[in-house]
């Protein structure tokens, strides 16, 4: 599975959406990103590391801490991927729409 496969595929899952949502303001412990969710950090930590994998998010020590982050790169390489699909059936629409046109 490629990056892109996997990292679209971590974010169908609602509960690693709400993670990236959460460490685009900044970092978090997963402690921290534990605390709004009804979910022990056991299965934070198992959503944290599907995200590590492809690439979403990483993750540092700092003594007994091990703050994550998000890798804006590689959602940019998703943005990028949306952008170009978007642009492809637009195209697509527009050249339908005239040759549909009266």
């Amino acid at each position: 599975m490629s990056d892109l496969d996997a990292a679209f595929a971590a974010l169908g899952d609602p509960v690693r959406r709400a993670l990236v949502s959460r460490l685009a303001h900044g970092e978090a412990t997963v402690t921290e990103l534990a605390e709004p969710f009804e979910l022990t950090q056991q299965a934070i930590s198992h959503h944290v590391g599907v995200l590590r994998r492809c690439g979403l998010v990483e993750q540092r020590r700092e003594g007994t801490r091990r703050p994550c982050r998000l890798r804006a790169e590689q959602l940019a390489r998703l943005g990028s991927w949306i952008d170009e699909q978007r642009h492809t059936w637009n195209d697509r629409l527009d050249t339908l729409e005239k040759h549909l046109a009266p």
